[in-house]
């Protein structure tokens, strides 16, 4: 069975692909494009077919906590759950480099959802996937060190973005993390002591993995 995209663990099959195709409208964002904002209503479900998207929660303060990225392939189970409850989003939505998305309206995704066991199988998966990564996030906030936490989320960019020179400033990484600037900027510091990054403006270059 061929299939279109293939991000690690599931994919989405071609046919299935090609629906969705029909059934929504393709749009390229620019990097930093609010794709959805916290207590937005829910009109249209993201599926990423390149680039990616980083999803936040904030908190009371306005303090951003990055949760998880969205790459080609994947979508937001997210917005789905809220759009399904009718109700607002709990997250924010973000371009992290640019992305060619599939715009689906929500009554087409939950007609889906009787019409097409691929797809009821695709959100399944997703869900499943998001829920680990959540997990993830909790362990890391309770456990880890924020320099750990740095180090991950450095070696996760140059992943997702196959590339080690990183476009990001001191306050974008504060931000995705939930911390200072300040502390930031101390650690990163130090990675470059340590010989595992050089720092240039608005620039990382990760040098060991």
């Amino acid at each position: 069975m061929t299939t279109e995209i293939t991000p690690a663990g599931f994919s989405i099959n071609r046919n299935l692909l090609e629906k969705l195709k029909k059934e929504g409208t393709i749009k390229t964002f620019p990097p930093d494009t609010v794709i959805i904002d916290e207590n937005d209503y829910i009109k249209y479900i993201p599926i990423v077919l390149n680039g990616s998207i980083k999803v936040f929660k904030l908190d009371e303060e306005g303090r951003e906590i990055l949760l998880y990225y969205i790459k080609p392939g994947e979508s937001c189970v997210m917005s789905f759950l809220g759009a399904t409850c009718n109700g607002t989003s709990k997250i924010k939505a973000v371009v992290e480099e640019e992305a060619e998305i599939l715009i689906l309206p929500v009554h087409k995704a939950t007609d889906l959802i009787r019409e097409n066991p691929q797809w009821t199988q695709f959100i399944f998966e997703l869900y499943n996937r998001r829920f680990e990564e959540l997990l993830s996030v909790v362990n890391a906030i309770a456990f880890q060190k924020v320099d750990e936490r740095l180090w991950d989320l450095l070696k996760t960019k140059v992943k997702m973005l196959k590339t080690t020179e990183l476009n990001v400033t001191h306050q974008q990484i504060a931000d995705e993390l939930g911390t200072a600037r300040e502390v930031v900027s101390r650690l990163l510091k130090q990675l470059e002591r340590d010989k595992r990054i050089s720092i240039s403006r608005n620039k990382i270059k990760v040098l060991a993995m």
